[in-house]
């Protein structure tokens, strides 16, 4: 495990999302708010470029076919990097007090995306979001009773689900029947204990580890397919929001963080604000892009 190092020092407010392109061999992620933001950086030129978004971004996937799906806070929207030209597509399945928050695509390239109750914190019961599932023109809840959606990732082989209501300091993993989309069999998977900090987003590599972003506690805890603690990587900065593997042989773990105001566990020598990077030893799973109808 090498030493964490600043790949690009993106001073995001809620830098999330960091997903890598290996036809591009560029990293892409979001900064959610303050200002709304896709972003994308290629490491070898250090070329990095910034779209700005009408509103609130929670996150995107790529599309098979080229170009993006965002999730803005109001619905999903069909994106074109050459031409910055958005589309609308789907909208949100939530009150106007939600916003859509996480998304990504299970290995049959069906979109999972969660949403986050905007009334939370100040209302600690809030719980107006959900989980949902992109059927066809349609997000369809599938998991209600939501705060704040994270920690989405699915298993190597994808027959596992992993998804957070983060307040609740847990993971839970749910059966996925590749075929339909369906799940079933709901399960904890990981409990922080108090003083712990938070559950942020979330990546799994080949062997199936589960590495989770410890927000406020400047940690990566990476999990077995069992539910134990394998490691914990202790991180320079407080405020890791979700890791992504990428760099040529998928070997690299970028982390997006936030300088969001939140209680920090732990006395940070390095900002919240930039994408950090270190050689994680373990090898990635190349993201499944959006499919036009799901394998």
């Amino acid at each position: 495990m090498s030493e964490v190092r600043v790949a690009y020092d993106a001073n995001n407010y809620l830098g999330e999302t960091p997903v890598w392109s290996a036809p591009e061999q560029a990293l892409w992620w979001v900064n959610c708010e303050h200002e709304p933001e896709l972003h994308r950086w290629h490491p070898q030129s250090g070329e990095h470029k910034v779209w700005p978004m009408p509103q609130r971004i929670g996150g995107f996937v790529h599309k098979a076919e080229g170009g993006l799906l965002v999730a803005l806070y109001d619905g999903l929207y069909d994106f074109d990097p050459a031409t910055g030209e958005l589309t609308f597509r789907v909208p949100s399945p939530f009150p106007s007090h939600v916003a859509l928050h996480e998304c990504g695509c299970d290995r049959q390239g069906r979109l999972w995306i969660g949403g986050f109750d905007r009334n939370f914190p100040a209302n600690r019961s809030a719980a107006d979001a959900a989980i949902c599932r992109l059927d066809g023109d349609r997000l369809v809840p599938v998991i209600s009773g939501i705060s704040v959606a994270n920690a989405l990732a699915f298993s190597p082989d994808g027959r596992t689900l992993y998804v957070s209501d983060s307040p609740r300091r847990t993971v839970e993993a749910y059966d996925l029947d590749p075929a339909t989309g369906a799940i079933s069999n709901p399960r904890r998977f990981l409990a922080l204990s108090e003083g712990e900090g938070f559950v942020d987003g979330a990546a799994v590599d080949s062997e199936g580890g589960y590495w989770l972003a410890n927000v406020a506690a400047g940690r990566l805890r990476r999990y077995l397919p069992d539910g134990s603690l394998e490691r914990v990587v202790d991180l320079p900065f407080a405020n890791p929001t979700k890791p992504a593997f990428g760099g040529p042989d998928l070997g690299t773990i970028y982390i997006t963080s936030t300088r969001s105001e939140m209680g920090c566990f732990m006395v940070p020598t390095l900002p919240n604000g930039p994408v950090y990077a270190l050689d994680a030893g373990f090898v990635g799973i190349e993201d499944t892009r959006l499919a036009s109808s799901p394998r």
